[in-house]
């Protein structure tokens, strides 16, 4: 059984689902406007980055091509473990089985934190905040990515997946927390129907998913998503 660590907070689609997620991060972000989303808030070149909750270790080689050092942390074992073996040959990557909780990593050592879809999503992510505040270096910058699920459909979705979340709930944490935030107008394309169906049903309840495959026609979704930052 992979290590899992105590405390973390189980992702349904990754977790259960690694091979049909690793599609849908390839389908996530043609564009690449989240990249440089985070690029404008802070540049990547000569950085210590931390990916937290980094899974597979998707994004962990386009941060290592431009930053000093690259650190992912991820909860759940078997990932983490694929994220080192993704990152095998890349000197300047390592990668921690740990939680935002509780990050491996010293004192102010970082210059840019991004979690992608990953833990801080709002009110109970107080511990993981305090841990930037320790981690984070004076002049360096957190970047959290999320799904806007106040804005079309695949926001009416997810909010009909998980009908305890509450947007304005999660609005007005990161506002009083002093965090900024800019709408991100994100796109998934996929190669096939399948690949579409295949993560249409991780990530909505069974009913949800089938009426968002029948009422999407082609290879492309909407998929609306919000930047959240904070300076150091």
């Amino acid at each position: 059984m992979s290590r899992i660590v105590k405390g973390a907070i189980p992702s349904p689609n990754i977790w259960n689902t690694p091979q049909v997620y690793e599609v849908e991060n390839r389908a996530v972000d043609p564009d690449g406007l989240a990249d440089a989303a985070i690029k404008a808030v802070r540049p990547w070149q000569g950085a210590t980055i931390a990916d937290i909750g980094c899974g597979t270790g998707y994004h962990l080689p386009a941060y290592a091509a431009e930053a000093a050092q690259v650190i992912g942390v991820e909860p759940h074992g078997d990932l983490a473990a694929a994220a080192v073996r993704r990152c095998r040959g890349l000197p300047n990557v390592a990668v921690h089985v740990a939680g935002a909780q509780d990050l491996p990593l010293p004192d102010a050592s970082v210059d840019l934190a991004v979690a992608r879809w990953a833990y801080f999503f709002g009110p109970g992510c107080e511990p993981g905040l305090k841990e930037l505040d320790r981690v984070m270096r004076r002049g360096g910058a957190a970047c959290v990515i999320d799904l806007d699920a106040t804005r079309g459909d695949f926001g009416q979705w997810f909010q009909g997946t998980v009908p305890q979340y509450s947007p304005a709930a999660v609005e007005n944490f990161w506002s009083r927390q002093g965090w900024q935030r800019r709408e991100l107008d994100l796109r998934m394309v996929f190669d096939t129907r399948a690949d579409l169906e295949a993560v249409l049903r991780i990530e909505f309840a069974p009913e949800i998913a089938g009426r968002a495959i029948a009422q999407i026609s082609g290879l492309s979704i909407d998929y609306p998503n919000v930047l959240r930052w904070r300076h150091f």
